[in-house]
């Protein structure tokens, strides 16, 4: 999925997560507070991609994570969706934020993982070991009409419903 697309779905997944309580912190947040850390994670898991949006601006870790784990590897994993849980339930972070925006800046992580998901490609949720899962027969390729037109339809739909 391209960067437009994650952050498009991002705010998707913001606004069912709201409409569904999907915790209790994301049900009572405001809701412009959500998809904004929703967004502002949406695009991390491509930090292991140096021509990435976000890979672009900070090479310095980009180039590094790319060698070391290639592109959807460990950053688009469960294991990394853990280790940055971890990060910010730790006691350093407990004070700097609310609760409902750290849910947030996971939702908008796990946000990306669920659109890579969708692709073909596949992501390796259960890193190290290299099995891909994809949604089975669901042919959403990275760029072009039919993702954008998903994920604007998603989100229509989404804001609709939500409101």
């Amino acid at each position: 999925m391209t960067a437009q697309g994650h952050l498009l779905f991002s705010v998707t997944c913001a606004l069912l997560a709201h409409k569904l309580p999907l915790t209790p912190a994301l049900a009572d947040a405001n809701l412009g507070q959500t998809m904004l850390a929703a967004l502002a994670t949406s695009l991390l898991p491509d930090l292991d991609h140096p021509k990435s949006v976000l890979g672009q601006k900070v090479r310095w870790i980009s180039v590094p994570l790319s060698r070391l784990f290639g592109h959807r590897g460990f950053t688009h994993s469960l294991l990394a969706v853990a280790l940055c849980a971890w990060g910010l339930g730790s006691n350093a972070m407990t004070d700097l934020m609310p609760v409902a925006v750290k849910d947030a800046l996971i939702l908008g992580y796990l946000s990306h993982l669920l659109g890579d998901w969708l692709t073909p490609a596949g992501i390796p949720l259960l890193w190290p070991i290299k099995q891909r899962f994809r949604l089975p027969g669901w042919p959403l390729r990275s760029g072009g009409a039919m993702e954008t037109g998903f994920c604007t339809l998603s989100l229509l739909i989404a804001g609709y419903w939500a409101y």
